[in-house]
């Protein structure tokens, strides 16, 4: 999701990244307060001030987010369930838990924690204030932040996913009926109708003469109807795959070669004019291995026409490896998870297979194909007892 973030650090193994939208954001805060909030809430204070203030309460916001997100990662790995990242961005942030909590308590708990989070720390920047009481701009930024985090907490309570409050709707539905998957889908919907509520509330405002308040208020909603829709799309694909195993969307035609070919002869022959990303290498009694594009690119131009593919395959029992009777949805969030784009299919010892994302995303798209049903005919006759289409002849 976030091709384009910076590494920060690490918070309790958990990675800490800044997506490039984060400074447009903390700007665009930052600039809001300076001219809005604190000039009228310090009418004595210089320019300079409200701007150092502005710019002190934007970063302080988004730490305030990270220790929000931090308490739905630190209660997730105490399920077990690994976090291997903390995303901060434009509307806020995002843990990127690797796999779905197994029970409706877990999903409970993991969400209502932020709330929790936010609140506790409004408490605790209202408290401070009678602290700060002899440095009049920084009560100010105390104040706003406990303003704001206080909104973030009872914006995040909306029973309408992806909010906390739309995971929390989830585990409520989710333990009264036993069923995931009915549960996400109706969170998700209400997420969808209050992204669309905040839509048309932001061109309101627009219309009102609120031009910078509605269209945040508009985009926000935009993201969130969008964010609710994949989620629908992605529970329906979910669905579609079932029971399907890998055996039944893997590539048994991969492309094979063998390990004496050199990796000028590779990309000469069978890269460029083929398009292969990856290829499995025989070496005979060295058995098996695979190289791929991103393997090549190690190699120095210079080194090509010198270095053989058996010398930069990773051996079989160095790649990480599917079985064909693995699930195939398992082995697509194993995909997100880990980052590679294909694994091969092994049995016993050998490569029987390559399965990619792409492999995955045709297969799914022949699933609901079938799922959609057959098109009705346009045209038909009949002619000797059998049915017969105007045009060219085609499988329905």
């Amino acid at each position: 999701m976030f091709r384009h973030a910076i590494p920060i650090g690490r918070i309790f193994g958990i990675s800490i990244d800044l997506d490039y939208s984060w400074f447009l954001i903390v700007g665009l805060f930052a600039w809001m307060l300076a001219v809005s909030y604190f000039p009228s809430e310090l009418p004595a204070a210089s320019s300079g001030q409200d701007w150092a203030m502005g710019f002190v309460a934007a970063v302080m916001l988004f730490v305030c987010v990270l220790i929000h997100e931090l308490g739905h990662s630190v209660v997730a790995q105490i399920y077990g369930l690994n976090v291997p990242r903390i995303t901060l961005f434009l509307f806020g942030g995002v843990s990127q838990i690797a796999a779905e909590p197994g029970t409706p308590g877990q999903e409970f708990w993991i969400a209502v924690i932020g709330p929790v989070v936010s609140l506790a720390l409004a408490a605790l920047f209202w408290e401070i204030e009678p602290l700060l009481a002899y440095i009049s701009p920084w009560i100010a930024v105390a104040e706003c932040l406990a303003l704001m985090n206080l909104v973030l907490a009872l914006f995040n309570l909306i029973p309408g996913f992806p909010l906390d409050g739309g995971r929390i709707l989830r585990a409520m539905v989710w333990r009264a009926t036993g069923a995931y998957q009915r549960a996400t889908g109706a969170a998700a919907v209400i997420g969808r109708f209050v992204g669309f509520l905040l839509i048309a509330f932001g061109i309101w405002e627009i219309f009102r003469g609120a031009l910078i308040d509605g269209l945040w208020i508009a985009f926000i909603g935009w993201y969130l109807e969008s964010a609710a829709g994949s989620q629908l799309q992605l529970e329906s694909a979910r669905t579609l795959m079932g029971q399907h195993r890998v055996a039944d969307a893997m590539r048994r035609d991969f492309p094979r070669i063998a390990g004496d070919i050199t990796l000028q002869t590779l990309v000469d022959h069978f890269v460029l004019p083929e398009g292969n990303h990856y290829f499995v290498v025989s070496e005979g009694n060295a058995g098996e291995g695979l190289i791929t594009l991103s393997t090549i690119h190690t190699v120095s131009r210079e080194m090509w026409p010198v270095t053989t593919a058996a010398q930069m395959m990773i051996p079989t029992a160095k790649l990480d490896t599917i079985t064909p009777d693995a699930g195939l949805w398992a082995v697509l969030e194993k995909m997100g998870r880990d980052g590679v784009n294909q694994l091969p299919v092994v049995e016993g010892s050998q490569i029987v297979g390559i399965l990619s994302r792409e492999d995955i995303l045709q297969y799914l798209r022949v699933l609901e194909a079938f799922a959609a049903g057959p098109r009705p005919a346009t045209s038909r006759v009949v002619r000797r007892g059998f049915p017969v289409s105007k045009g060219h002849s085609h499988l329905p």
